[in-house]
């Protein structure tokens, strides 16, 4: 897919060129009046593509006064249409169906045109629920070149991980998502001033798991805002005090989180506590940032109790949430459960309609999971990703200070939203392609109007994509001699928090090979934690692979001092000594029958 470029500056436009510019724009609705996001619209003269903003706005930059555009989403009738620069368009999509079109289909983590889909099932660990995931495979660049894929900076499933290993438990396959595995050490995040909002660098190096392939890396950059100047914060804070939270690694545990939380807040933010249980309603009415002691109050009183009614409490933060918006502000609702609504709504249809009605309105969502038996992870993390938001596993006070305390910009600030990345191989030099992680829910998959719904990018986030592939003679040829042609393109799309405009930037794969034993570190931290996410989910792609292989690139890329990285090497330690237990214990068991 093809992505132009939508250069915007301050009271004007520029374009640089020799012929005369024009600047076509409009909005898409569906029959109901509703903005349409993500509408592709098709250039016919071209064959440029460019999508709709969140508001449903466009805006196209070309030599062409007068145009020819096919406006296209999946659900609806293709309009084709004939723009004129000199009048603001607005086009109406009817649904395919005659009647007004549900938009709250499923979401892809990633998509490749004209890929088949398949079938949709569930893998249940117990009572614990994930949403079954198929791991990408490798795709033909000639007939596939285009994958896009949607950012997020969930870090869910890490922690989660560890929290297994270190009860003794194996975990379960589709618990582990690659992305988030990365996503939580933030791999080459510095201090340094960026004044881009998002700033995209790749690398190419070895494979060290298949020695005839290479590895792609795709290293994305949110702009780190000033702590100092922060936009005014309205949050409100949404905890689950049912019955189910009746444990020491639940409400307590989210009762500090929420302590190390309030501790950053400024005398211009505010709380609201909003509480559902036994009861549902309103724990502290608004209250500054400055009053900390009557905040850390209400939190302390918190007692867990009665079924979950879910509904309610998730309608009645928004409703508080809309009703103390703060324009230009960080409006946020911050969610805390172990994900068991069992009273109100209990179908991830019915969370996700619920949530995108709110996330139009500017109110983010942020969602940490805690507990173990009972923890609905595929909930949790769907109402992350529908509500403008992020995902986190809290197992320990270490990791609510890791995540509230540490990380507070990053998880609570947005810098960038309806963040999508486009790539797309040269097949000259790369014969197949294979995305590692960001795999797609099997429901997604089989639904033909599943679509990539792009992300939340938090401030200072650093962002790791991998991408290995079969590399061809020609790029064997531009690698030895080191040529300095692209092997590919990354079209990266986005809104700046705030704006109602999508912004499109475009980044060559140059030839920066580099062998793998050269290579950054944090690249070789990156590959060890997407090995050690092949073995967990026994992914036939890494079943030849030993716990000490992974191991050992771990330690060599490890610095010196990084507390997270020594915390990763115990893990694969303790995980290395687990699943070699289990393996005795299987082989033992098959002797013995």
């Amino acid at each position: 897919m093809k992505l132009a470029f939508i250069i915007l500056c301050c009271f004007g436009l520029l374009f640089t060129g020799h012929s005369q510019s024009h600047y076509l724009r409009g909005e898409v609705k569906d029959e109901s009046g509703k903005a349409l996001q993500n509408v592709t619209i098709l250039n016919k003269r071209t064959g440029y593509t460019y999508k709709s903003g969140g508001a449903g706005t466009f805006g196209i930059i070309q030599t062409q006064q007068k145009d020819s555009f096919l406006f296209s989403l999946p659900g609806f009738i293709e309009v084709l249409l004939y723009l004129d620069a000199d009048k603001y368009a607005s086009v109406k999509l009817k649904a395919a169906s005659g009647k007004i079109s549900n938009t709250n289909v499923p979401k892809l983590a990633s998509f490749t045109t004209g890929l088949a889909r398949r079938d949709q099932k569930k893998w249940f660990a117990g009572e614990e629920t994930y949403a079954s995931l198929v791991e990408n495979g490798f795709i033909n660049t000639q007939t596939y070149p285009n994958t896009g894929i949607a950012l997020h900076v969930d870090k869910a499933s890490y922690s989660n991980i560890r929290r297994f290993v270190n009860t003794g438990s194996t975990v379960p396959p589709d618990a582990v998502r690659t992305e988030e595995l990365l996503n939580y050490f933030n791999l080459n995040n510095n201090d340094s001033t960026q004044t881009a909002t998002m700033a995209v660098a790749t690398q190419l190096t070895d494979c060290p798991w298949n020695k005839n392939n290479q590895l792609c890396f795709v290293n994305l950059k949110a702009k780190k805002l000033d702590v100092a100047h922060l936009p005014q914060a309205q949050l409100v804070f949404l905890i689950d005090i049912s019955a189910s939270m009746d444990m020491a690694n639940r409400l307590p545990l989210l009762q500090s989180a929420f302590k190390l939380l309030t501790s950053n807040l400024r005398a211009q933010d505010s709380v609201t506590i909003v509480v559902y249980g036994g009861v549902t309603g309103v724990m502290l009415q608004t209250t500054s940032g400055s009053e900390k002691e009557k905040i850390y109050k209400a939190i302390d009183e918190l007692t867990p109790g009665g079924y979950t009614p879910g509904q309610s409490g998730i309608q009645l933060a928004y409703n508080i949430a809309k009703r103390h918006f703060i324009p230009g502000g960080n409006n946020r609702v911050v969610l805390a459960t172990d994900g068991d609504f069992n009273v109100g709504m209990r179908t991830e249809d019915d969370l996700e309609m619920l949530i995108t009605q709110n996330k139009q309105a500017g109110i983010y969502l942020t969602c940490l999971g805690v507990g173990m038996g009972n923890y609905k992870d595929s909930k949790i993390q769907l109402l992350a990703r529908m509500g403008n938001g992020n995902f986190a596993y809290l197992d320990s006070y270490q990791e609510a200070e890791k995540v509230l305390m540490t990380e507070f910009t990053q998880t609570l600030y947005s810098v960038a939203d309806n963040a999508y990345l486009n790539l797309a191989f040269d097949p000259e030099y790369v014969q197949e392609y294979k995305l590692l992680g960001f795999d797609n829910k099997l429901g997604a998959i089989s639904d033909t109007l599943s679509i990539v719904d792009g992300g939340e990018i938090g401030s200072g986030h650093s962002l790791v994509a991998a991408i290995e592939f079969v590399p061809t003679k020609a790029y064997t040829s531009l690698v030895n001699q080191k040529g300095n042609k692209n092997i590919g393109k990354i079209e990266l799309s986005f809104r700046a928090n705030g704006d109602t405009l999508t912004q499109h930037t475009a980044t060559g794969i140059g030839n920066n090979y580099q062998s793998f034993d050269k290579v950054d570190s944090f690249y070789r931290t990156a590959s060890s934690l997407i090995m050690y996410a092949g073995l967990l989910r026994q992914s036939a792609s890494f079943k030849h692979l030993k716990w000490d292989d992974i191991i050992k690139i771990a330690t060599e890329a490890a610095g010196n001092g990084n507390y997270l990285q020594k915390d990763y090497l115990t893990l694969l330690t303790q995980t290395k000594a687990l699943y070699t237990k289990q393996k005795k214990k299987k082989k033992k068991k098959q002797a013995d029958n």
